[in-house]
């Protein structure tokens, strides 16, 4: 399956600064057999001024649930909730599509402290 996407539209410095893209790290992962596509609930710690959000994350073709706990991860905190099923999600854990579709986590490749903001 090819993900391509069309060419991206232009926006503002002052529109990408609006959009929080913070590190945390998973705190808590479980099954989410009510989402429609496979799913895990992730619970992400950003940190003391962002606190604990949950999160829907379609991350079952790469990640064993039981391996998720520790892992940091990138995501976006200033969104509007988002009711996913019985889940209210909280917060867009990033990743990529490989060439089978399915998604790989954005991570940091060394520790930052929790909360940290994308620079």
């Amino acid at each position: 399956m090819n993900v391509a996407s069309k060419p991206a539209t232009s926006i503002s410095w002052e529109d990408f600064t609006k959009v929080e893209i913070r590190v945390g790290k998973i705190t808590a992962a479980r099954e989410f057999p009510e989402a429609r596509k496979p799913a895990y609930v992730l619970e992400v710690d950003f940190g003391p001024e962002v606190g604990v959000r949950k999160s829907s994350a379609q991350i079952t073709e790469h990640y064993p649930v039981e391996d998720l706990p520790g892992r940091l991860v990138v995501g976006v905190v200033n969104f509007p909730k988002k009711q996913i099923g019985p889940l209210m999600s909280e917060c867009l854990v990033t990743g990529f599509h490989d060439e089978h579709g399915a998604v790989v986590l954005c991570v940091p490749d060394a520790d930052v402290p929790l909360g940290t903001r994308l620079a």
